[in-house]
């Protein structure tokens, strides 16, 4: 590594130099009591300078670790600067975790200093320190409610930071003399996975290892000090830290932090993101979204609507990318682009995008295709929190919805010949598990390939096309291939349905839990008169199995055409009388389907489904949004769905 390359390979290296040759450009900003309230580069350094110092005089020794528990604000971005600079680990925590998934993270990394955004992560750990003997001191961020905790090792963020300027005026040069003691070599974070199997993993990242990932995905994207992006996915996830921490520290754009999850949208319209990414159920939430509004239309609107999505569809994607396009079919897009997809793209915020991401799970072809042929250039990236969500970006010039993308510049990929699992290289690599050696050399092989737990091929010209969890892929009695993920994703584009789970492994057909998307649910319901008192009681509903069963036919008709997959058409399904739920460990944090227990949970149901039974009683245990824990207790009826010969796809 080169003198120049060294006075940038840390992250807190990297804000002083943007301090210094852009201190007056935003970096931060966060909505406030409904104003926007920005952040400059000096302000970050600054900032961070003083809390770093502040968790010296604290008794804050190189090596300690520090955890961050909260939704995104510009002051919880800072704790990782300050951390890093003067030699601490920050671990970020899923701010939606229970105590106890909270606890396991907290005691697993050793904690010494705990970051909590509000009362209500003070809380929690309060809830669970007795059991976290490392934690020295519980620092937070906002003081409403705060008043009364009199404990002498919780203290406000401000205090801290006061701490930190008194320190400063007697050291000054302390800071400079730390931040330059970092290496690239350095652990930078630990980011705990989402637990989809068992208990999270400790991922040790190293300045190399985010910082070439930033650096590189930037330079792939051509991202320059002048983008905006939207940071409202949790803190804890590792895409999250690449866009919001690392790229933007590379780059010295602008992160924008909403008020809260319920102002996302309305925050979204007001910024105008040049630079955008969210997992597949965000844009599935949103056509969702956009699908209600339509059906709420007058009969001219919704006419309109629909020819106009017809005609994108034929030729949206072929006039972004530039390719040959009738004439007519220009000037139709053209007037579509007035009446339908300008306005739409405004209402959703998507006006000024440049470059939209989607990544953490496979995302349906159709509502991929949907948004792209909007003019939307969304790709798919690929990733993990072992190779810091780098590892394959697909290229503005060749996006298709069935892969991935090529490697990313720096990256290799191979496929394993005999379990078809993908394996990478990239110089996001990860270090280690933390204090999990064992575990290291499972995942990471001596000669650095990484196994990712994905089944997947590579096409002819260089592409990844993943097929889904290695673990997941299986077969059915007669050989044909069962891929649930791949038919979950078909299942969830339609707005009716907003979680799928396909079994099938080792049966004669496929069946299908379908959880329904209740306010789109609700507002067909609604509109046509139908009363319910609850999601229970909707899902329920025969007019409401009956629109599941136009979906679920849908959804056999495509595989019908698929040479592959055509065997593999849902026979049978039900609704369940609840939403498959994290807190319920059902879903991990990334709203990941934890098939295990969802196996063992709901066995009684998946047996129905490979009977001739019309109806079956469940009782499982839930949490309610208040925490309290409850028994729901329902009769789920059982469905049969028709399925069709295979069938040549039109040319």
């Amino acid at each position: 590594m080169t003198n120049k390359e060294q006075e940038f390979d840390t992250f807190p290296k990297l804000i002083r130099r943007n301090a210094d040759v852009r201190p007056d450009r935003p970096a931060y900003r966060e909505k406030e009591y409904g104003i926007w309230q920005t952040y400059t580069w000096k302000d970050v350094y600054e900032n961070s300078r003083s809390l770093a110092l502040g968790l010296v005089d604290l008794g804050m020794q190189r090596g300690d670790t520090v955890a961050i528990i909260g939704s995104n604000r510009p002051q919880l971005y800072w704790v990782f600067a300050a951390a890093q600079a003067v030699g601490g680990l920050p671990v970020p925590i899923y701010q939606d975790g229970v105590a106890d998934e909270i606890q396991f993270v907290l005691e697993h990394a050793e904690a010494k200093f705990v970051f909590c955004e509000d009362q209500e992560q003070v809380d929690k750990v309060l809830s669970v320190i007795d059991k976290c003997p490392n934690i020295r001191y519980l620092i937070y961020e906002d003081d409403r409610g705060m008043r009364h905790y009199k404990q002498p090792n919780v203290k406000s963020y401000k205090d801290v930071q006061a701490q930190g300027a008194a320190y400063d005026q007697k050291n000054a040069v302390f800071f400079d003399a730390e931040v330059n003691k970092g290496k690239a070599d350095d652990i930078a974070t630990i980011m705990y996975t989402s637990g989809t199997t068992g208990r999270p993993k400790g991922v040790m990242l190293s300045f190399r290892n985010m910082g070439e990932a930033g650096r590189l995905s930037v330079e792939f994207e051509n991202l320059t000090e002048n983008e905006k992006v939207l940071s409202y996915l949790p803190m804890a996830w590792v895409g999250d830290h690449l866009f919001s921490y690392s790229q933007a520290s590379t780059a010295g754009f602008s992160v924008n932090c909403p008020e809260n999850a319920e102002t996302v949208l309305t925050d979204l319209r007001e910024i105008g993101p040049t630079y955008y990414f969210a997992p597949p159920a965000i844009f599935e939430n949103l056509l969702t979204q956009m699908m209600i509004r339509i059906e709420d239309a007058s009969a001219i609107k919704q006419k309109m609507f629909h020819y106009f999505v017809d005609v994108a569809k034929k030729c949206g994607v072929e006039i972004m990318e530039g390719k040959p396009v009738s004439f007519m079919d220009r000037i139709k897009y053209a007037i579509g682009d007035i009446l339908v997809y300008g306005p739409l793209k405004n209402t959703l915020g998507f006006s000024q995008i440049r470059v939209a991401y989607t990544a953490g799970a496979p995302m349906g072809p159709e509502v991929f295709k949907f948004y792209r042929s909007l003019g939307i250039n969304l790709k798919q990236l690929y990733g993990q929190t072992e190779s810091c969500a780098y590892v394959c970006i697909q290229n503005d010039r060749d996006v298709r919805p069935d892969t991935v993308g090529p490697p990313a510049p720096g990256c290799e990929i191979k496929i394993d010949d005999a379990t078809g699992e993908v394996m990478f290289k990239s110089p996001g690599t990860f270090v280690g598990y933390y204090k999990n050696d064992e575990a290291t050399k499972e995942t990471k092989d001596p000669d650095g390939w990484v196994h990712t737990g994905d089944a997947g091929i590579m096409t002819d010209d260089g592409q990844l096309k993943v097929i889904d969890r290695a673990k997941d892929v299986g077969k059915l009695t007669d050989g044909t291939l069962f891929a649930p993920q791949y038919i979950e994703n078909k299942l969830k584009f339609f707005p009716f349905i907003s979680e799928a789970v396909c079994h099938g492994h080792e049966r004669d057909t496929v069946t299908a839990f379908i959880n329904i998307d209740l306010e789109a649910v609700g507002n067909w319901a609604e509109r046509r008169g139908i009363s319910y008192t609850s999601y229970q009681d909707l899902a329920n509903r025969d007019e409401v199995y009956a629109q599941i069963k136009e979906c679920v036919e849908q959804v056999n008709k495509d595989l019908a055409i698929d040479s592959e997959l055509a065997g593999a058409q849902i026979s049978r399904f039900l609704v369940l009388p609840k939403a498959l739920d994290a807190d319920d460990g059902e879903l991990t944090r990334t709203r990941k389907v934890r098939r295990r227990i969802i196996a063992e949970r709901y066995e009684t149901l998946i047996n129905a489904l490979f009977s001739n039974v019309e109806t079956v009683d469940i009782e499982s245990q839930m949490t309610f949004e208040d925490g309290r824990q409850g028994t729901l207790k329902a009769t789920v009826k059982v469905r049969d769905a028709d399925t069709y010969p295979a069938m040549r796809a039109a040319s």
